[in-house]
Order: structure tokens, then C-alpha cells, then sequence
């Protein structure tokens, strides 16, 4: 049992008590002028990042693989149809070609009309995609610096030799070696020659296609993976 002396004084536990509520009220003041603070602080970056103009979108490359509306030419494959001017053509067979460091891809396409047509794609360094008419019963030979077919003039540009890989039906062997000739005519006409393994001269007539006028729809096997 706790004693009391007389004459003790119980006066010093109260103060200790009143002295606890006095640190409990200015705990709960420091918490809610903080709270204040943050709102406060939410609020201005609120208004400020509002304020903000959006900084403008990056040039958009038309030919880029996120594009669903072109799809992007690099990643043609046996499978896949493309359109251009209003025409669709599947893609039966390619070739994945190859000189020193220097790669391109060249695409067969079928035609109901039963013209063999194919699509080129390099980048050098600029993506370049060019499609292809084969052009028969002609006389031309790819040793002159200069031809002319349909009164359009066309000037030498390149010669060269460089390694294919066969994909799909191309009437190709897996591999071989192609030579080829290539002449520029204006305005985005061409004129070439290739010949596979030593065979005969085979002629194009080709027209450069505008970036964002060629639609590339992938396959059904290039859909799933």
C-alpha cells in the first residue's frame, strides 16, 4: 500500500500531466501545417505543369515499324501483301542480298495479269523502295553508259556482283550470285539488269514509290509472332 506523508503535495503530478497534453497539441500542430505545405505544393506544380505548353510531337517517319497505318518496308516477308495505288499483291518469294557490308532485299509479287513484278528496299542512306515491271523482247545490253527506252534516257549509276539468299518461291536456288546493272532515269525511273549465276540479262523498269504511298499488311504467320 502507497503511503501519503503528511503535508506531501500532489500538485507536481498534475502539472506533469498538463505538461504531456501541451507536447501532444504541438505534435498535432507541426502534423497539420505540414499536410498544409504538401497540398500546397501539389497544388502550385498542378498549375504550373498547365500552364506548360506541350512540347510538339518529333517528325514522324511514315516507314516506321510502329506505324499500323504504312507498315514499314523493311519487314517484308514471303506472306505479306502490300498496296500501292489501290492495287494489292502478295508476296510470294524474296531475296536477301548482300555485297561486301551493304545489304538489301528484293521482293517477288504475285500479279493476276501475270507481269513479274518485284519490289527493292535499301537504305543508302536514305530507305529507298522502288517497284518493278520486268520489260521483255527488248534489245538492250547493260554495257553502254548511257540507254534509252520509250524516248526516256537513262544513265549508268552502279555494277556489281553480290550473294543471295533465296526465301519462298523465287524459281532461284537457295543461294548463288547475282550481277547486276543499275541505270537512273528522271523523276524516279530506273533501268536494270540482273542476270543469276552467270545466266542471261534480265530487264526491269522501275518507279520509285513516295514515302507513305505503299501499305504493308504482315501475314498471318508475322501477325502471331
Amino acid at each position: 500500500m502507497c503511503k501519503v506523508s503528511p503535508g506531501s503535495d500532489v500538485q507536481p503530478h498534475r502539472a506533469d500531466a498538463l505538461g504531456g497534453f501541451e507536447v501532444v497539441e504541438i505534435v498535432v500542430v507541426i502534423i497539420a501545417i505540414a499536410v498544409i505545405a504538401v497540398a500546397v505544393a501539389v497544388i502550385v506544380r498542378s498549375r504550373q505543369s498547365q500552364r506548360t505548353p506541350a512540347a510538339a510531337p518529333p517528325p514522324r517517319d511514315p516507314f516506321a515499324p510502329e506505324d499500323s497505318t504504312f507498315g514499314d518496308p523493311r519487314t517484308i516477308r514471303v506472306g505479306d501483301m502490300v498496296e500501292y495505288l489501290g492495287q494489292r499483291l502478295f508476296v510470294r518469294g524474296s531475296l536477301r542480298l548482300r555485297e561486301g557490308g551493304y545489304q538489301w532485299s528484293e521482293h517477288f509479287l504475285d500479279d493476276i495479269e501475270g507481269t513479274r513484278r518485284w519490289l527493292s528496299v535499301e537504305e543508302d542512306p536514305d530507305l529507298e523502295v522502288v517497284l518493278w515491271t520486268e520489260l521483255k523482247g527488248t534489245d538492250l545490253q547493260p554495257s553502254e553508259k548511257t540507254l534509252t527506252h520509250d524516248g526516256v534516257e537513262y544513265r549508268r549509276e552502279e555494277h556489281g556482283t553480290a550473294q543471295f539468299a533465296s526465301e519462298g518461291t523465287t524459281g532461284l536456288g537457295t543461294s548463288g550470285r547475282v550481277e547486276y546493272v543499275d541505270f537512273a532515269g528522271p523523276k524516279g525511273s530506273y533501268l536494270a539488269f540482273e542476270r543469276f549465276d552467270g545466266g542471261e540479262w534480265e530487264v526491269g523498269l522501275g518507279e520509285l514509290v513516295p514515302s507513305g504511298t505503299l501499305t504493308v499488311y504482315p501475314g498471318s504467320d508475322a501477325a502471331q509472332s
